[in-house]
Protein backbone atom coordinates (compact mmCIF):
# COMPACT_ATOMS: atom_id res chain seq x y z
CA UNK A 1 0.00 0.00 0.00
CA UNK A 2 1.33 3.38 -0.96
CA UNK A 3 2.16 6.07 1.57
CA UNK A 4 -0.53 8.30 0.03
CA UNK A 5 -3.19 5.58 0.45
CA UNK A 6 -2.20 5.01 4.09
CA UNK A 7 -2.41 8.72 4.81
CA UNK A 8 -5.88 8.86 3.26
CA UNK A 9 -7.13 5.91 5.35
CA UNK A 10 -5.73 7.43 8.55
CA UNK A 11 -7.48 10.71 7.76
CA UNK A 12 -10.81 8.98 7.16
CA UNK A 13 -10.53 7.01 10.42
CA UNK A 14 -9.68 10.22 12.30
CA UNK A 15 -12.77 11.94 10.89
CA UNK A 16 -14.97 8.98 11.88
CA UNK A 17 -13.56 8.90 15.41
CA UNK A 18 -13.93 12.66 15.87
CA UNK A 19 -17.48 12.59 14.51
CA UNK A 20 -18.36 9.64 16.73
CA UNK A 21 -16.99 11.27 19.87
CA UNK A 22 -18.66 14.56 19.00
CA UNK A 23 -21.97 12.83 18.27
CA UNK A 24 -21.81 10.94 21.55
CA UNK A 25 -21.06 14.15 23.46
CA UNK A 26 -23.99 15.86 21.74
CA UNK A 27 -26.31 12.95 22.58
CA UNK A 28 -25.20 13.02 26.23
CA UNK A 29 -26.15 16.70 26.34
CA UNK A 30 -29.44 15.95 24.59
CA UNK A 31 -30.38 13.15 26.99
CA UNK A 32 -31.27 13.17 30.68
CA UNK A 33 -34.62 13.12 32.45
CA UNK A 34 -35.34 16.30 34.41
CA UNK A 35 -39.11 15.94 34.97
CA UNK A 36 -40.86 13.82 37.61
CA UNK A 37 -44.52 13.05 37.01
CA UNK A 38 -46.76 14.16 39.88
CA UNK A 39 -50.24 12.69 40.26
CA UNK A 40 -53.17 14.84 41.35
CA UNK A 41 -54.91 11.84 42.85
CA UNK A 42 -54.69 11.10 46.54
CA UNK A 43 -55.11 7.63 48.00
CA UNK A 44 -55.47 6.19 51.44
CA UNK A 45 -53.45 7.60 54.31
CA UNK A 46 -52.46 11.12 53.22
CA UNK A 47 -48.94 9.87 52.59
CA UNK A 48 -46.48 10.45 49.78
CA UNK A 49 -45.09 7.56 47.78
CA UNK A 50 -42.48 7.26 45.07
CA UNK A 51 -43.17 5.30 41.89
CA UNK A 52 -41.42 4.73 38.57
CA UNK A 53 -43.46 7.53 37.05
CA UNK A 54 -43.07 10.09 39.81
CA UNK A 55 -44.64 11.22 43.07
CA UNK A 56 -48.18 10.47 44.22
CA UNK A 57 -49.80 12.33 47.13
CA UNK A 58 -52.34 10.21 48.99
CA UNK A 59 -55.38 11.00 51.14
CA UNK A 60 -58.25 8.97 52.58
CA UNK A 61 -61.94 8.96 51.72
CA UNK A 62 -64.14 10.81 54.22
CA UNK A 63 -67.11 8.51 53.63
CA UNK A 64 -69.36 11.53 52.99
CA UNK A 65 -71.81 11.17 50.10
CA UNK A 66 -71.51 13.80 47.38
CA UNK A 67 -74.78 15.31 46.14
CA UNK A 68 -75.49 14.94 42.43
CA UNK A 69 -75.94 18.71 42.17
CA UNK A 70 -72.38 19.18 43.42
CA UNK A 71 -71.09 16.94 40.64
CA UNK A 72 -73.32 17.78 37.70
CA UNK A 73 -72.49 20.77 35.52
CA UNK A 74 -69.53 22.23 33.69
CA UNK A 75 -66.07 21.88 35.22
CA UNK A 76 -63.09 23.86 33.95
CA UNK A 77 -59.50 22.60 33.89
CA UNK A 78 -57.57 24.57 36.53
CA UNK A 79 -54.17 26.15 35.91
CA UNK A 80 -52.49 23.64 38.24
CA UNK A 81 -53.19 20.85 35.74
CA UNK A 82 -50.50 19.20 33.64
CA UNK A 83 -50.22 16.82 30.73
CA UNK A 84 -47.14 14.61 30.46
CA UNK A 85 -45.72 12.43 27.74
CA UNK A 86 -42.80 10.04 28.08
CA UNK A 87 -40.35 8.46 25.66
CA UNK A 88 -38.16 5.51 26.65
CA UNK A 89 -34.71 4.99 25.17
CA UNK A 90 -32.19 2.20 25.67
CA UNK A 91 -30.73 4.24 28.53
CA UNK A 92 -33.63 5.98 30.27
CA UNK A 93 -37.19 7.28 30.19
CA UNK A 94 -37.48 10.99 29.44
CA UNK A 95 -40.59 12.86 30.62
CA UNK A 96 -42.00 16.02 29.07
CA UNK A 97 -44.59 18.19 30.83
CA UNK A 98 -47.01 20.84 29.65
CA UNK A 99 -48.65 23.12 32.23
CA UNK A 100 -50.64 25.21 29.74
CA UNK A 101 -53.77 23.06 29.74
CA UNK A 102 -57.32 24.25 29.08
CA UNK A 103 -60.69 22.62 28.62
CA UNK A 104 -63.94 21.51 30.24
CA UNK A 105 -65.75 18.42 31.50
CA UNK A 106 -69.55 18.52 31.45
CA UNK A 107 -70.58 16.01 34.12
CA UNK A 108 -73.90 14.20 34.34
CA UNK A 109 -73.72 11.37 36.87
CA UNK A 110 -77.34 10.40 36.16
CA UNK A 111 -76.61 9.70 32.48
CA UNK A 112 -72.99 9.18 31.45
CA UNK A 113 -73.98 9.26 27.77
CA UNK A 114 -74.67 12.98 28.23
CA UNK A 115 -71.15 13.70 29.48
CA UNK A 116 -68.82 15.64 27.21
CA UNK A 117 -65.27 16.81 27.57
CA UNK A 118 -62.46 18.45 25.67
CA UNK A 119 -59.03 19.83 26.33
CA UNK A 120 -55.99 21.39 24.70
CA UNK A 121 -52.33 21.97 25.47
CA UNK A 122 -50.08 24.70 24.11
CA UNK A 123 -47.16 23.12 22.26
CA UNK A 124 -44.95 26.07 23.16
CA UNK A 125 -45.26 25.14 26.86
CA UNK A 126 -43.71 21.67 26.46
CA UNK A 127 -40.80 21.42 28.89
CA UNK A 128 -38.34 18.61 29.60
CA UNK A 129 -35.78 20.76 31.37
CA UNK A 130 -33.54 20.71 28.29
CA UNK A 131 -34.03 23.73 26.03
CA UNK A 132 -32.20 22.20 23.06
CA UNK A 133 -34.35 19.07 23.19
CA UNK A 134 -37.57 21.06 23.68
CA UNK A 135 -36.94 23.33 20.71
CA UNK A 136 -36.29 20.27 18.55
CA UNK A 137 -39.59 18.70 19.67
CA UNK A 138 -41.48 21.90 18.81
CA UNK A 139 -39.79 22.33 15.44
CA UNK A 140 -41.01 21.24 12.01
CA UNK A 141 -39.06 18.00 12.49
CA UNK A 142 -41.66 16.88 15.05
CA UNK A 143 -44.67 18.82 16.37
CA UNK A 144 -44.62 21.65 13.80
CA UNK A 145 -45.63 24.23 16.39
CA UNK A 146 -45.56 27.11 13.91
CA UNK A 147 -48.43 25.50 12.00
CA UNK A 148 -50.15 23.56 14.80
CA UNK A 149 -49.75 25.49 18.09
CA UNK A 150 -52.07 23.19 20.05
CA UNK A 151 -52.69 19.49 20.59
CA UNK A 152 -56.31 18.66 21.49
CA UNK A 153 -58.41 15.87 22.93
CA UNK A 154 -62.16 15.43 22.54
CA UNK A 155 -63.91 12.84 24.71
CA UNK A 156 -66.53 10.60 23.13
CA UNK A 157 -67.49 8.35 26.07
CA UNK A 158 -67.04 7.86 29.81
CA UNK A 159 -67.46 4.23 30.87
CA UNK A 160 -67.58 2.91 34.43
CA UNK A 161 -68.27 6.03 36.50
CA UNK A 162 -70.84 5.49 39.29
CA UNK A 163 -74.00 7.53 39.80
CA UNK A 164 -73.28 7.90 43.53
CA UNK A 165 -69.97 9.33 44.69
CA UNK A 166 -68.22 9.50 48.06
CA UNK A 167 -65.90 12.36 49.03
CA UNK A 168 -62.29 11.29 48.53
CA UNK A 169 -63.12 7.95 46.91
CA UNK A 170 -61.19 7.15 43.73
CA UNK A 171 -63.15 5.63 40.83
CA UNK A 172 -61.71 3.74 37.87
CA UNK A 173 -63.18 4.35 34.43
CA UNK A 174 -62.28 4.40 30.75
CA UNK A 175 -62.23 7.59 28.74
CA UNK A 176 -62.52 7.23 24.97
CA UNK A 177 -61.89 10.05 22.56
CA UNK A 178 -59.86 11.57 19.78
CA UNK A 179 -56.36 12.96 20.22
CA UNK A 180 -55.28 15.45 17.55
CA UNK A 181 -51.67 16.45 16.92
CA UNK A 182 -50.33 18.16 13.80
CA UNK A 183 -53.85 18.01 12.40
CA UNK A 184 -53.79 14.19 12.59
CA UNK A 185 -56.62 12.55 14.53
CA UNK A 186 -56.09 9.34 16.50
CA UNK A 187 -58.77 7.44 18.50
CA UNK A 188 -57.42 6.65 21.97
CA UNK A 189 -58.60 5.15 25.24
CA UNK A 190 -57.39 6.50 28.56
CA UNK A 191 -57.36 4.20 31.57
CA UNK A 192 -58.52 6.81 34.04
CA UNK A 193 -59.33 7.54 37.67
CA UNK A 194 -61.45 10.33 39.14
CA UNK A 195 -62.18 11.67 42.59
CA UNK A 196 -64.19 14.52 44.17
CA UNK A 197 -62.33 16.32 46.94
CA UNK A 198 -62.74 19.69 48.60
CA UNK A 199 -65.08 20.93 45.90
CA UNK A 200 -62.77 19.89 43.06
CA UNK A 201 -62.71 17.05 40.56
CA UNK A 202 -59.37 15.30 40.16
CA UNK A 203 -58.73 13.26 37.02
CA UNK A 204 -55.74 11.11 36.17
CA UNK A 205 -55.46 9.03 33.02
CA UNK A 206 -52.93 7.28 30.79
CA UNK A 207 -52.84 6.07 27.21
CA UNK A 208 -50.21 4.97 24.71
CA UNK A 209 -49.65 6.21 21.16
CA UNK A 210 -46.76 5.68 18.75
CA UNK A 211 -44.52 7.92 16.67
CA UNK A 212 -46.14 6.52 13.54
CA UNK A 213 -49.64 7.49 14.73
CA UNK A 214 -48.81 11.14 14.09
CA UNK A 215 -46.33 10.82 11.24
CA UNK A 216 -43.33 11.31 13.53
CA UNK A 217 -39.94 9.74 12.97
CA UNK A 218 -38.55 7.59 15.77
CA UNK A 219 -35.41 9.46 16.93
CA UNK A 220 -33.26 6.33 17.27
CA UNK A 221 -29.57 6.64 16.44
CA UNK A 222 -26.33 4.68 16.47
CA UNK A 223 -25.85 5.90 20.05
CA UNK A 224 -29.16 4.73 21.49
CA UNK A 225 -32.46 3.18 20.44
CA UNK A 226 -35.91 4.57 21.24
CA UNK A 227 -39.11 2.61 21.82
CA UNK A 228 -41.98 3.35 19.44
CA UNK A 229 -44.50 3.81 22.26
CA UNK A 230 -45.17 7.27 23.67
CA UNK A 231 -46.95 7.32 27.03
CA UNK A 232 -49.43 10.16 27.52
CA UNK A 233 -50.63 11.06 31.02
CA UNK A 234 -53.33 13.49 32.14
CA UNK A 235 -53.10 14.98 35.63
CA UNK A 236 -56.02 17.39 35.81
CA UNK A 237 -57.70 19.43 38.53
CA UNK A 238 -61.13 20.76 37.58
CA UNK A 239 -63.15 23.53 39.23
CA UNK A 240 -66.65 24.93 38.73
Amino acid sequence: MSKKAKTWIIAVVAVIVIAGVGGYAWMKNYMGNNVEIESVLPTEGSSTTESTTGTTTEAASTGTAVAADDLNGTWNIADTSKVYFSVTTSQETVNFEDDQVSGTWDVNVDDATQMTGSGAIEIDAIDSGNAQRDEHIKSDDYFQMSQYPQATFTATSFEGLPQEWTEGEVYDFTLDGTLTLKGIEKPVTFEAKASYQDGKLLLSGTTVVTFEDFGLENPHSVVLSTENDINVQLELTLEK
